[in-house]
């Protein structure tokens, strides 16, 4: 047996780990772009079924609100089954979404083959590709999230075209067929997700099974005399272990208790804010660029280009997120990243032409990148990385109430102004709001951290003083004096003992 087969594996920081980020790579990157991806389809299937702005974007905003609200179910799952199996049935799922939605009649069968169907499938690829990446790296764990996070826009980069290309020579209803099949490759990054440490774990497991029937034994040998002395309370005993092994099998998947988190709840609250817009320009861009009479390549184009600067942006970002000037205080950085996001969709109406679109969406493509980049690198630096999974769970589950209305009321301002820019607008206040946010109460957590910080150290430089034996026997003494008579014989009786000891 290895020698440290009793200890947990720590993070390798490199060797297999960087299949996991390929793997990460290609799980992820469906999980945020294939959403983004389907809007080139929207304006045909919205003639194909007649209907409005509004009601063609709850099928992205489907999709998104349950990839982000399954967040719960697919950390319970991996805390269960681990990351490999649950990344390979969501890409089973995937696949089974897309094809169904091939022979979908009405837009409510949208709504639950590529909403619902799909949207899940795409949450059991996410989650466990960021906790996996977590438990392989440590110190590069920056730079691991941002090559990981560059599969969004890597996707979302070859999707554009390619749907567009699909739609042009197969219809809509092809496309999705073949997009179905392409998303199965879920299954084999899935595959690359080893656990870690499992040599370790079948050691421990080999060594403990010798020694159980010996065990068994002893056990059950003490538990017979005890149950003879003491019967009725070891059973309200076992009553009261029992509701605590049900509270705790909860806590154990889903950590409750990180909602008296000051960080974790600083973060909850901005980022629920933040998707309120963030995701709906992305959804628009391609039909605004169509709605003002740029043809249908061009417009795909525009999220190439969004996705070209995300790709350099994502590793880039995550290089100086690891630097050690910014990362102590990398909460400052993402809400930077998140105002500046909102500020470029407020300026998107001032674009005039496709020109103008295309600045537009290098400024967006680089925002929306470090964003990204930093989402959950941000969220590990205030719980770390033990609470980890559970924080995931409970922000996506907050945030899919956002995210699913984020592109509806978008849509809705489209409908009713007939213009895109109040969508544009509303995107912007919204995210620039969240960001300033963010920045004032990061500042207040760090300086509370700060303050604490420094009582802690002050306490053990100055601990409460502790009597010794010596000083213990002096106040003794001299209580014993102060007392006089009535502790005259206890003081004989310790003279006399005191000659008897020196005697002997």
């Amino acid at each position: 047996p290895p020698t440290n087969a009793g200890q947990a594996p720590g993070p390798p920081d490199g060797g297999w780990g960087w299949a996991v980020v390929f793997g990460a790579f290609i799980s992820i990157g469906f999980a945020y772009a294939f959403p983004k991806g389907l809007a080139i389809f929207f304006k045909e299937i919205q003639d194909f079924f007649g209907t409005s702005y509004s009601e063609i974007a709850w099928v992205s905003s489907i999709m998104l609100a349950t990839t982000y609200g399954a967040g719960p179910i697919s950390s319970i799952l991996v805390n269960r089954y681990g990351s490999r199996p649950v990344v390979m049935f969501g890409g089973l799922l995937c696949g089974i979404g897309m094809v169904s939605a091939a022979f979908c009649t009405s837009i409510l069968q949208l709504y639950i083959c590529v909403g619902f169907i799909t949207g899940f499938g795409l949450a059991l690829n996410l989650q466990p590709s960021v906790i996996m990446i977590g438990k392989y790296f440590l110190k590069r764990r920056p730079i691991a999230n941002g090559l990981a996070m560059a599969g969004s826009p890597v996707m979302l980069c070859t999707l554009a075209p390619l749907n567009q290309f699909l739609f042009d020579n197969f219809g809509w209803r092809g496309s999705f067929l073949i997009l179905g099949a392409i998303l199965l490759n879920c299954c084999v990054a899935g595959a690359l997700f080893r656990p870690i440490g499992a040599a370790t774990a079948s050691v421990k497991t080999q060594v403990t099974e010798k020694g159980t029937d010996a065990l068994k034994e002893e056990v059950t040998g003490d538990a017979v005399e005890m149950s003879t002395l003491t019967d009725v309370p070891l059973k309200d005993k076992m009553e009261d272990e029992e509701e605590k092994d049900c509270c705790e099998k909860i806590n154990q998947y889903l950590d409750f208790s990180l909602f008296k988190h000051r960080g974790f709840l600083i973060y909850l609250i901005g980022n629920v804010l933040m998707f309120l817009g963030f995701f709906a320009p992305i959804v628009f861009l391609a039909p605004y660029a169509k709605h003002i009479g740029i043809d249908e390549y061009s417009a795909a184009f525009l999220l190439s280009i969004l996705a070209i600067v995300d790709m350099i942006a994502r590793p880039t970002t995550g290089i100086i997120a690891n630097s050690k000037w910014v990362r102590p205080r990398i909460q400052y950085f993402f809400s930077f990243a998140i105002t500046f996001n909102g500020t470029c969709h407020l300026l998107c109406p001032l674009a005039s032409g496709y020109t103008g679109l295309v600045i537009y969406s290098i400024f967006f493509g680089l925002a929306f990148g470090m964003v990204c980049a930093m989402l959950f690198e941000t969220l590990m630096d205030l719980v770390g990385a033990a609470r980890f999974t559970s924080a995931v769970g409970l922000v996506t589950i907050a945030e899919c109430c956002t995210i699913l209305l984020g592109p509806p009321i978008g849509g809705t301002l489209i409908d009713t102004f007939g213009d895109y820019k109040y969508m544009f607008i509303k995107c912007g206040a919204v995210m620039v709001l969240a960001g300033t946010f963010l920045f004032i109460m990061n500042y207040y957590n760090y300086h509370m951290l700060a303050k604490e910080e420094k009582e802690r150290k002050s306490k053990e430089e100055h601990p409460t003083s502790v009597r010794t034996e010596n000083e213990g026997r002096n106040n003794w003494n001299k209580e014993t004096a102060q007392n006089g008579p009535e502790l005259e014989p206890l003081r004989e009786e310790q003279e006399g003992l005191k000659k008897e000891v020196n005697g002997t």
